[in-house]
């Protein structure tokens, strides 16, 4: 029998070792996104927390007037500003930016855990595309401690995901919905929110001023039974049967906030409205 025929099964089984290895050795590149406006106080941790294992780090910031943009720009793969659209509409656009088909977006605020960023790493290759998009269980750090009660647990949205199945959809509160198969991740993230007190009701008079516009565009109108029964019901919900006492004063202030909240989007309600009717 010549030699070449004796060499060729040989030839073969290296091929076929060598395949194995590379199979092994692949590993799927997951793309880091973040928007960004005036978030000196945490953009670095949230940026070191994927810069080592994530492929590429996307920042999209609405022109910071704070130290946002040099602290990013050691760290991003691709940094642009642009000008605020709104919260879905920037996501998105943060989102196509990136090169690869798994994104993990993430707020300027948040730190993926050392655990589970391995995890996703894990369950990416193990799962071999038997989903589209994963739910990330988040935890919130406020006042010195970890909120574990309240209106503020549990906090979980999908933050993994495939761009060609998923998108950011909503308007203020906008979320990922994802057309496939969700898993879901076991290891936490950490949202380091608000400076203070102060930081939160300032965004609280923000965020209140853009839901009550979301209600006008949505045809919502303005009950009087919403502003005097929605904020006391929403407080005794969080504060009591979610157990808010249980972290101390911060969980007051996190119920007590809340309420606030309800009551001045509806009471903002009730002024767009008036100001579209022709009133002071």
């Amino acid at each position: 029998m010549p030699i070449a025929m004796l060499r060729l099964p040989c030839v073969k089984m290296c091929f076929k070792r060598l395949m194995r290895r590379h199979e092994k050795s692949a590993v799927t590149e997951i793309s880091a996104c973040m928007i960004t406006f005036n978030n000196s106080r945490t953009v670095e941790k949230a940026l070191l927390s994927v810069s080592s294992w994530a492929s590429e780090l996307i920042v999209v910031d609405s022109f910071s007037t704070d130290e946002t943009f040099e602290i990013a720009r050691k760290y991003a793969t691709l940094y642009e500003q642009r000008q605020w659209p709104g919260f879905r509409d920037q996501y998105n656009y943060c989102v196509s930016r990136a090169k690869n088909d798994w994104v993990l977006f993430l707020d300027a605020d948040e730190e993926v855990s050392p655990e589970l960023a391995e995890e996703i790493r894990q369950r990416i290759e193990q799962d071999a595309g038997a989903y589209d998009g994963y739910i990330a269980h988040r935890r919130n750090f406020y006042l010195g401690r970890w909120i574990m009660h309240g209106g503020w647990v549990p906090d979980r949205e999908i933050r993994l995901f495939r761009k060609s199945k998923g998108a950011f959809e909503g308007a203020l509160h906008a979320n990922v919905k994802v057309s496939g198969r969700i898993g879901e991740l076991r290891h936490y993230y950490y949202h380091y929110n608000y400076r203070d007190i102060a930081d939160q009701i300032d965004t609280v008079n923000r965020y209140s001023r853009t839901a009550a516009e979301d209600m006008i565009k949505e045809g919502k109108r303005f009950r009087y039974s919403d502003l005097l029964l929605r904020p006391p019901i929403r407080f005794i919900k969080e504060y009591v049967f979610k157990r808010g006492f249980l972290d101390g004063l911060p969980g007051l202030v996190i119920a007590a906030s809340t309420m606030y909240y309800v009551f001045a989007k509806y009471a903002k309600l009730w002024e767009l409205e008036q100001r579209g009717r022709g009133g002071a």
